[in-house]
């Protein structure tokens, strides 16, 4: 995977959660956000994702053994304006 910045980090971590149906209910544990992305941008991956949570277009809540993220519904439209689907 080719990732040259943030904009496209961001872009890659939305469209992973969008793919994998991360909405509300269904969502990811906080140590499988980064996978996939290479060894040297998993930490930077976190901090992007932290940034989208205060923007609004993620979610996230504890649980007793990691944090559960998930993207935010009043930011479909706009969550798939980034990820470049146009439905």
């Amino acid at each position: 995977m080719q990732i040259s910045d943030d904009k496209e980090i961001e872009k890659v971590l939305l469209k992973k959660l969008y793919v994998m149906g991360c909405w509300g209910t269904r969502h990811t544990s906080e140590r499988n956000m980064p996978k996939g992305f290479p060894p040297h941008l998993r930490k930077r991956v976190l901090e992007i994702a932290e940034d989208l949570r205060k923007k609004g277009f993620l979610a996230k809540f504890p649980t007793h053994h990691d944090n559960q993220w998930y993207l935010n519904w009043k930011f479909k439209k706009e969550i798939e304006e980034k990820i470049n689907l146009g439905l």
